[in-house]
């Protein structure tokens, strides 16, 4: 176990998957059509968020972890607290009193890249100042999710989260930071986050959104044309790694972050890193991670019952790496691995092997994919 604690705080929801019978070859549009039936199994109800996903990710993998989001008083709420009891790790959870707690319905059929019908609940009235400073303090590392669906987070241009951040580094931890997709017609959708991002990222190390999400924020008229291209399908199938993803993680890391690592779904990741002086004085212990360019191909997993939890459990892979000073391309090794494990099983976690297992599929000749275009 790594001698360096990490919080995750931010959201955290109840996921609610029901089990799809198609078959792998359907396309998601072809599943799910107006006025159609569709027979599905018994449902998988289990944690989601990032607080969830990757905090207890980083549990299982050995991290000393406390998990900080907010819940409400309901049965949803005892579901989410007491799954996180079971599973041994420790967190922090702030309860309301008036708020219910948010919840996922994902809709994840096989073969495909997956839906979601969210309410935020209280993850939208959770602030900045409701976190204890004793959790923190005992932390060397902080990670935060999903601010783009938290209200608090992004109202008055991301004000409290570039404060949050601000303060994080202040106090001397390692930062990092994981968005969620933005729904164009809400509130966050009209939001200016181009600007949010150039406000907080001078004060994240580590910035680890999809690149959906990233290309939603950052170049909105090359989003738009990956959508037209895919026509209703994945996007990763229209995408150039040269063309598409080196440019927006560059531009990314021009916002001041310290490191860019874009999830590309069942692609693969890409990391971009600034000077090794830099990497150096974010943690002393991460040695030759200066201006590297890397892309990780994902592996072939040995089969994909939901993608739901993958990318949050890739960065959970990474941050362990990273705190156990790893280097750049074992980190990458080990989160595109994870996230590969991950799509095994309905809930996040139960398909999730240790490092020395991982070290195993992949020095055995774990088959990689190629799915980007040139």
């Amino acid at each position: 176990m790594s001698h360096k604690k990490i919080v995750v705080a931010g959201h955290i929801a109840l996921d609610i998957t029901p089990a799809f019978e198609n078959t792998s070859g359907q396309s998601f549009s072809d599943i799910l059509k107006p006025g159609k039936l569709v027979n599905v199994g018994a449902a998988q109800i289990s944690n989601g968020g990032s607080v969830s996903n990757t905090g207890l990710a980083l549990h299982r993998l050995g991290a000393d972890v406390t998990l900080v989001g907010k819940t409400g008083k309901d049965l949803f709420g005892e579901i989410v607290r007491k799954q996180i009891n079971e599973a041994g790790c420790r967190m922090d959870m702030i309860l309301s009193d008036t708020d219910e707690t948010s919840y996922t319905i994902v809709i994840a059929p096989k073969g495909s890249d997956r839906a979601f019908l969210h309410d935020s609940g209280c993850n939208n009235s959770f602030t900045y100042d409701e976190m204890r400073m004793e959790t923190i303090r005992e932390a060397q590392y902080f990670h935060f999710g999903y601010p783009t669906i938290m209200r608090k987070f992004y109202e008055d241009d991301g004000e409290m989260l570039v404060q949050m951040y601000r303060e994080m580094k202040q106090k001397g931890l390692v930062t990092s930071l994981d968005l969620a997709l933005v729904d164009p017609d809400s509130e966050a959708g009209k939001c200016d986050w181009e600007k949010i991002l150039g406000r907080v990222l001078p004060y994240v190390d580590f910035f680890v959104p999809s690149i959906e999400e990233v290309g939603y924020m950052l170049d909105k008229k090359r989003y738009d044309r990956w959508q037209e291209d895919a026509g209703g399908e994945e996007i990763i199938s229209v995408l150039s790694l040269k063309q598409d993803i080196l440019p927006i993680a560059e531009k990314a890391l021009s916002f001041g972050c310290r490191a860019v690592m874009v999830k590309c779904g069942a692609a693969g990741m890409y990391l971009r890193t600034s000077s090794e002086e830099d990497m150096r004085k974010v943690d002393a212990d991460l040695k030759g991670w200066g201006g590297q360019k890397i892309f990780q191909k994902s592996y072939v997993p040995e089969r994909v019952l939901s993608g739901s939890g993958a990318g949050d459990t890739s960065i959970a892979a990474f941050l362990k790496c990273v705190m156990e000073g790893e280097s750049p391309e074992r980190s990458l090794e080990y989160a595109a691995a994870t996230g590969a494990c991950c799509v095994t099983t309905y809930d996040t976690i139960s398909g999730l092997l240790d490092f020395e297992e991982l070290r195993k599929k992949i020095d055995s000749g774990w088959e990689q994919q190629s799915l980007l275009m040139s």
